[in-house]
């Protein structure tokens, strides 16, 4: 139930901030315009989310015969957890890092990088995807992509803001004045807003898929090494991420960026260490 107030409260969010932006473009017409385009794009972002983060990170489905390892672990797991086969994916890239997606289990996938398997043991390997698969057991993949792409249009919509207002757009009349001023203010709230999106995918949803993972796999030690790998590793090779979609992660893939750290949404890989070892204990 939660999860579900969530996602209509970002759906609502979005239909919000583009009519709002219709009005100070073109008036009542504009509104108009803009809630059929965000209803469009609330159908989308339920249906289609999994498919354009997945697309963004041109990843490629992969069958156990190209690799088997992988698919067998992923089909192992999902066996012991009770959950349809998800589609199994690699990202090509070398920064160590993996995802689930998809709005429910019978429509799931994981992702992960050619960097990740590079990389991590068996153990650790199989510890990172029952992460994933965690993430899936909870139902936290619908309202991580729905997330990621309304992050994804928030931004967009900032950057036409800024562009706008370097070429004098915006209504600028008697009734709703600000025209260039109204417009930065836009796209400076406009990220924030997307920000907030981000942090409204409460931490806590790592803890609780660790912790699942630790009890389906019985390894939790497994697990927190591969954590700490990955930290290291992000650290080394950021991966070339996308910040709406920096919540999809099993560690943050932009923990390489100083600043950004400030606003990861994720919570800190030595605190999960810690819980996971307690686990252990």
């Amino acid at each position: 139930m939660g999860n579900t107030f969530k996602t209509i409260f970002l759906l609502g969010t979005l239909t919000g901030l583009l009519v709002v932006f219709g009005n100070y473009f073109g008036g009542t017409q504009g509104m108009m315009i803009a809630f059929l385009f965000a209803l469009l794009m609330n159908f989308g972002a339920y249906w289609f989310s999994d498919k354009i983060v997945l697309s963004m990170y041109r990843a490629r489905q992969v069958t156990e015969a190209e690799a088997p390892e992988l698919v067998g672990l992923v089909r192992s797991l999902s066996q012991r957890a009770r959950l349809p086969m998800p589609k199994v994916w690699i990202v090509p890239s070398p920064a160590p890092n993996a995802f689930a997606t998809g709005r429910n289990p019978e429509h799931a996938a994981v992702a992960v990088t050619e960097g990740l398997l590079q990389i991590m043991n068996r153990d650790q390997l199989e510890g990172v995807l029952a992460h994933e698969l965690g993430h899936i057991t909870n139902r936290d993949t619908l309202i991580s992509a729905v997330a990621a792409t309304l992050a994804g249009v928030i931004m967009m919509l900032a950057n036409m803001a800024r562009w706008a207002a370097f070429f004098g757009g915006g209504r600028d009349d008697e009734d709703r004045g600000g025209g260039v001023v109204g417009l930065l203010v836009m796209a400076i709230l406009a990220p924030i807003a997307a920000l907030l999106i981000q942090m409204a995918i409460s931490r806590t949803r790592e803890f609780v898929a660790d912790a699942t993972a630790a009890h389906l796999t019985k390894k939790p030690l497994a697990l927190a090494s591969a954590l700490e790998r990955l930290q290291m590793a992000a650290e080394r090779i950021p991966l070339d991420a996308n910040p709406a979609t920096s919540h999809l992660f099993i560690v943050n893939p932009l923990s390489g960026r100083s600043l950004l750290r400030l606003f990861s949404t994720h919570p800190s890989v030595e605190e999960r260490v810690k819980r996971l070892r307690a686990i252990q204990a």
